[in-house]
């Protein structure tokens, strides 16, 4: 009899159980519990974070969709999530904008400090870290039998792209907590131009740039929130696409800067700008042409921060790469962004008999005191030929009569 009546009482607690979970996608041998630090996901993208909630032990806890709220903010209908029945299990699901995480009490903390950046050199590196919790409203009155739900959630973007994209996760009783990494490196490009207006992009002739052309390079941020801007800690040039290639030549880093590199705009806006003249490696000495590619590591800065984080020149430590003082760390992990080939024509390629057989003569050029000179050189050489002809005519003249007397006989002698 006892048995009958246990039998019963589960079956009446099953049927309790289903009817709470009726209409969505539960299962009740799984979701019969507290939520737990697995009951919520975070995707930390580059335009919104996007949480994802367990709806199933919400609901066994006694509680709707309705009563998740962002940060305690349960009177605004934006800061509540929506039910989505298409998964299992059923999930809540919440989008949080980065361009107005704050309407609902989220909190943007932008933390500095020296550290290495994306090559082991020692800078200023900043991590944005975005953080809130998503809980549940406390009842009117003094005491309550239902849990108290609170899930908490962080991202921290890198600013600098040391992405490792660990997931760290802790729990207590119904107290949740997700942190994750996010990067914004989709947003970011390294483009080519013509010329300073940055409108047309640079055309590289099959033959290659001439020597000493002049690029124009820019590093755009795209659908990137306007409280960022783009701060280029440097740049520099292989001839591989290897950005982690031994061979490499600076344009600028930190204090130090290329002759032939101007920078025209750096961390003052979502666009950095940049110039060079192309130049080949010597390398390449036995081709016809060189080529160049061209890297920048990039930093994300609050318009505010980025001034302190511009270098302060004279401080700095030399690095070394070529006496092996300093070594580039693997790839794994980093995030460079990279343009290019640039093809060059070398000036000191051999021509063939085909290409001397087009080759203009040389044009010489003469100024007017020149061609006066050359004129009166010419003038005083005719004159002088004339008057030496001259002189040999009057000197034949008059040896001519002398030779005549010679020749002739004197009567007296006859």
């Amino acid at each position: 009899m006892e048995h009958i009546l246990l039998i019963i009482l589960l079956f009446i607690k099953a049927l309790s159980v289903g009817s709470q979970f009726n209409g969505y996608n539960c299962d009740a041998n799984f979701h019969s519990r507290f939520p737990a630090e697995r009951d919520i996901s975070v995707y930390c993208g580059v335009q919104t974070i996007t949480l994802k909630i367990n709806f199933c032990p919400v609901l066994f806890s006694g509680y709707t969709d309705t009563d998740l709220a962002l940060n305690g903010r349960h009177g605004d209908a934006h800061c509540r999530g929506f039910i989505n029945n298409n998964t299992f299990p059923t999930v809540v699901l919440f989008s949080i904008s980065l361009a107005t995480l704050e309407a609902c009490g989220n909190a943007l903390v932008v933390s500095t400090g020296q550290g290495p950046n994306a090559y082991g050199n020692l800078s200023l590196v900043q991590i944005g870290n975005i953080s809130g919790y998503i809980d549940t409203p406390d009842p009117p009155t003094i005491i309550s039998y239902l849990p108290g739900l609170l899930y908490k959630f962080s991202c921290s973007y890198p600013l600098e792209y040391l992405v490792n994209n660990t997931q760290l996760a802790s729990s207590a009783a119904a107290i949740s907590v997700k942190e994750s990494n996010g990067t914004f490196i989709s947003t970011l490009n390294l483009m080519l131009y013509n010329d300073s207006t940055y409108v047309q992009q640079l055309s590289i002739p099959m033959a290659g740039l001439t020597l000493k052309t002049r690029v124009f390079a820019a590093v755009r941020a795209s659908n990137l929130d306007r409280r960022w801007n783009v701060l280029m800690d440097y740049c520099y040039t292989t001839p591989s696409g290897n950005p982690n290639d031994d061979l490499r030549y600076d344009l600028f880093f930190s204090c130090d800067k290329d002759p032939q590199t101007t920078v025209f705009e750096n961390g003052k806006s979502q666009m950095g700008r940049f110039a060079f003249e192309v130049f080949r490696f010597v390398k390449h000495k036995n081709q016809k042409m060189s080529t160049v590619f061209l890297h920048c590591v990039t930093k994300l800065c609050r318009s505010d921060d980025c001034p302190m984080l511009m270098p302060i020149c004279g401080s700095r430590k030399k690095r070394d790469i070529a006496d092996g003082k300093e070594t580039l760390p693997s790839a794994s992990g980093n995030a460079v962004i990279t343009a290019g080939p640039i093809i060059t024509r070398s000036d000191e390629t051999p021509t063939n008999n085909s290409q001397l057989g087009q080759l203009n003569p040389p044009v010489f050029r003469i100024n007017a005191v020149t061609s006066a000179l050359l004129s009166g050189v010419v003038i005083l050489g005719v004159v002088s030929v004339c008057f030496f002809v001259l002189s040999l005519t009057l000197l034949r003249g008059k040896s001519v009569p002398a030779g005549i007397v010679s020749g002739v006989r004197t009567p007296a002698f006859n």
